[in-house]
């Protein structure tokens, strides 16, 4: 990873609000390709805000921040649709189509982003799928996938569009502890493709088993954790 390349996300003095309240103030923060980061702090500290303004929902009240060429400063409302499009989100809940096939889960997203050919599609659907180990079970409802299973699923939607930066929030909260190292280890070999992550969690023994950059916000202030040494 080179510090000299162009940053995946870049915050800097930036006060983020939730609607009108400043909940996160003078937010410093960078991420460059290819760095796994963990985003930890106590529930309504500002975490999911931070992953919000991300997205384009929270807006900037102050200072400046961008992900990948997009200016969260500036951002049009037009412009939202496409910056989401160059980011993969992983959710808690999964967040599945119910009524539709792990396969059919992923088409309606590819065709949501402006896929239209059907062999382009099967083919990445495949390689998706593939990449999270599911591969036999494209065909399977969501309701007879396990928890974990569920997640690869969500897991394989978030690389369809070859993301740079994976936003996974609480992706191991609903999951036991033997499936959640399991999730892990899968995050962790995507993130070792090149593929940026930011993890927001607030499980501590999985940021210990899983060593990585580890960012806290508390009073809606953030701090980098400096690892102690050995």
């Amino acid at each position: 990873m080179s510090t000299d390349a162009t940053p995946v996300v870049q915050f800097r003095a930036a006060d983020i609000s939730n609607g009108e309240i400043v909940v996160v103030e003078n937010l410093d923060l960078t991420i460059l390709p290819g760095e796994f980061v963990y985003l930890t702090g106590k529930v309504g500290s500002g975490k999911t805000s931070i992953i919000r303004a991300l997205t384009g929902e929270n807006p900037l009240l102050g200072g400046a921040g961008s992900v990948g060429p997009f200016d969260l400063t500036n951002l049009k409302r037009k412009q939202i649709p496409y910056l989401r499009r160059t980011l993969g989100i992983v959710f808690q809940d999964f967040q599945l189509l119910m009524d539709r096939s792990v396969e059919d889960n992923l088409r309606f997203a590819l065709q949501a982003t402006g896929w239209k050919d059907k062999a382009a599609m099967a083919e990445r659907i495949e390689h998706v799928l593939e990449a999270v180990g599911l591969q036999h079970k494209a065909h399977k409802l969501p309701h007879q996938l396990s928890g974990g299973e569920q997640q690869r699923a969500a897991i394989a939607r978030a690389l369809l569009n070859e993301p740079a930066l994976i936003l996974a929030d609480e992706p191991t909260g609903n999951l036991d502890e033997e499936t959640a190292r399991s999730i892990m280890g899968l995050l962790f070999d995507i993130n070792r493709r090149g593929t940026a992550i930011l993890m927001v969690t607030h499980n501590l023994a999985l940021v210990r088993a899983y060593p990585a950059r580890v960012i806290t916000l508390e009073n809606g202030i953030c701090r980098e954790e400096v690892p102690a040494p050995v």
